[in-house]
Order: structure tokens, then sequence, then C-alpha cells
């Protein structure tokens, strides 16, 4: 059905239970061209990041990223376990990879740095909070969240996340769909800090799994713990987790059935 010509309803038309909230208007790069046109001319954008994040990060070496708060300040001991984690990382032959931030993104970028290791910072240009820290020995700046998380599961062969916000744990549920999604191979991805991530993951096991939202594999997707030394090993170490289509449970009752 061709709707280029419906007229929009009027608030008059619209069922009770709609609210009316003022028009809002989309923002366009430039200031002569419409929305449409705007959006067309945004693509080459958010190419020229992708093309930036590809070629600069080509050469790196084995990395592990390292998310968390940006609100983490340098006397709280997640920050002085973040700048611990990333030298021995570093010690281990692995890159450093960050958001570029501060809290414990300068903290990742700060033990890396300090330990002589490659040290990314994958920058956000933010209205507020985000400014680069001095610790990068391998810098790049995004307008464009889902093309610097491209540039994490792109680059890393592991990841790390230490307590943060919202932005962290957007890190953490998007790597842990791609794995259990097979977008990417699996890596292994610890969860730092049992006090603060438990409460979470009781939520997920008593709550996703039984009511049938994820596998029970799915839970495997994480290693929890509140040891450096082991959060490395890990991380250094090979992936653990594999799919549900993979498990030997399931492997076992396809061909009970027959497929």
């Amino acid at each position: 059905m061709d709707q280029s010509n419906v007229a929009p309803l009027k608030p008059s038309e619209l069922p009770s239970y709609c609210s009316i909230g003022p028009a809002t208007g989309r923002p366009v790069d430039s200031g002569t061209l419409g929305p449409e046109r705007g959006d067309a001319w945004r693509v080459f954008k958010i190419m020229s990041e992708f093309v930036e994040g590809f070629e600069t990060l080509a050469e790196l070496p084995r990395a592990t990223s390292i998310f968390g708060s940006a609100r983490t300040k340098p006397d709280h001991p997640e920050y002085q376990q973040a700048v611990e984690c990333a030298a021995k990382l570093v010690s281990c032959g692995h890159a450093v990879i960050t958001g570029g931030g501060p809290g414990i993104m300068e903290a990742g970028n700060k033990g890396a740095f300090e330990a002589g290791g490659t040290s990314v910072g994958l920058n956000i240009k933010l209205p507020h909070e985000q400014s680069g820290n001095p610790y990068q020995t391998i810098s790049i700046d995004f307008n464009y969240f889902y093309a610097r998380k491209v540039m994490f599961v792109k680059h890393s062969s592991a990841f790390i996340c230490f307590p943060g916000g919202f932005g962290t744990m957007d890190e953490f549920f998007e790597t842990a769909t791609l794995m259990q999604t097979m977008k990417i191979e699996p890596f292994p991805m610890i969860l730092f800090d049992k006090g603060y991530w438990s409460g979470l993951l009781d939520w997920i096991k008593g709550t996703l799994a039984p009511g049938g939202y994820i596998n029970d594999v799915d839970t495997d997707l994480y290693r929890l713990t509140d040891d450096i030394d082991e959060a490395v090993a890990w991380a250094t170490g090979e992936p653990w987790w594999q799919p549900a289509e993979k498990s030997p449970a399931i492997k076992a009752f396809a061909e009970k059935v027959g497929k």
C-alpha cells in the first residue's frame, strides 16, 4: 500500500492511550540539507570511521579489551586492580584495548602503557564525561558507538569487564550476544568483582535460563573472579564456551531424535 500521500492523524483522532508530546526534529549534519539528504551523507562519515579503525589496528598483536566505569577514581581499589591487570596482560604478550576515557579505561591504558605494551584507546566523542586519557600509544576517535564496538570485538581475543554502568552492561551483553548467536567466535569473557556481578548473574541463571529465554550452556559464556592472576590466566588462555548446538548434550539429543 502506497502511504506517501496519507495524512498524519490529528491529535483529536488518536486513541485515548496515546500520549501527545512536543514535536521533535532530527539533527542534520549540514544546515542546508534536509533530513533525508543529511542521513545519506552521514553514511560516508560512518564509513570513514570503519576504514580508519580497520587500517590503524590491522597490525595489532593479540589483545584483550578491558571494560568498566568512566567514573572510577584513581584512588579506588578497582582502578588499581585494573592497572595491575593490564600490566600483567602486557607481560603475557597482549595489547590492551579500552574505551580511551577516564576511570577503569584510564587504568587499563595506564597499566599497559607503564608496562611498555601496546595501549589502545577507542575514544568516543560525548557531550559530557568522556575525555581521552594520556596513556594511549594508539588512539582513535569515534562519533558512533556502533563503529567503535566493531573495533572492540574485531580486534580482541578476550574481554575483561570491571564494574561499570549502562555502557559496561551494554558492552557485556552485546559481546555475549555476538558469541551466543555465533556472529563472532567464542572468546574468554571475564567478569571481575564477585560482589558487583553476582546479583546480575544470579538473575540470569534463576530467571532467563529457567524461563527458556537462553540455553543453560549460555551461562558458561563468562567466568567470575576476584583474582587478577586468575582473570589474566583465563584471558590469555583458550576459550571455554561452545554454543548449545555443539555441546555434547545437544548432540546426544539430536542423535536420539534422529536429526
